[in-house]
């Protein structure tokens, strides 16, 4: 029994040996953190070619453009730039302003409202103000951070006869750190609507 007993430990110290000599040539490395890469084409932006009392440029990353005239008290439209690789949509509506009825009062508020909607998930709100005097487009760009449903809204308008606004979602559970890269993209895809919005 003795000698059974010594023939095992025997084996199981040249086990040992054999195991740590053959790990001893590695030096392990620590895996540094991945870190997720998401690149997306190069912006091509392009005029939107859309019946419209406006015009303005999109990016031809927007593959479908759903264009539908919405029925309300004044003419209004709802323009959707769906961005399949992005599983993203920018939500474009336009309403006409009417003096008689001094609706864009009404516009504005609930524009704001919409935004505000956002505080309690955001975890902060910068708005941008934006203004060309020349082509009479004065607005707001919203950026919600946090896990909201949407990442930004704008609107635009000349005061006078025209309001457009806009809102992006994403057709996934908001995780803000996962849909960031997308957010920031279509940002400036916004951005560019309010920079090249043309009254007609």
């Amino acid at each position: 029994m003795k000698t059974n007993f010594t023939y095992f430990l025997k084996r199981l110290l040249i086990l040992s040996v054999f195991i740590l000599s053959s790990c001893g040539n590695e030096d392990y490395v620590p895996k540094p953190k991945a870190e997720l890469r998401l690149e997306y084409p190069k912006a091509n932006y392009v005029d939107a070619n859309l019946e419209l009392p406006f015009t303005f440029e999109k990016n031809l990353l927007a593959k479908k453009v759903v264009l539908k005239e919405l029925k309300s008290q004044t003419k209004s439209y709802g323009i959707n730039l769906e961005y399949p690789l992005l599983k993203g949509t920018i939500f474009l509506t336009y309403k006409a302003i009417e003096k008689d009825k001094n609706n864009l009062k009404d516009f504005l508020r609930d524009a704001q409202k919409f935004t505000l909607e956002h505080t309690k998930k955001a975890d902060e709100i910068p708005a941008y103000p934006f203004e060309d005097k020349k082509r009479k487009v004065y607005g707001m760009l919203s950026e919600v951070k946090g896990n909201v449903a949407s990442p930004a809204q704008f609107y635009v308008t000349d005061s006078v006869n025209h309001f457009l606004t806009g809102s992006l979602y994403f057709y996934a559970k908001p995780n803000y750190d996962s849909i960031l890269p997308a957010a920031n993209y279509l940002q400036n895809d916004i951005k560019r609507i309010m920079e090249t919005v043309t009254w007609k």
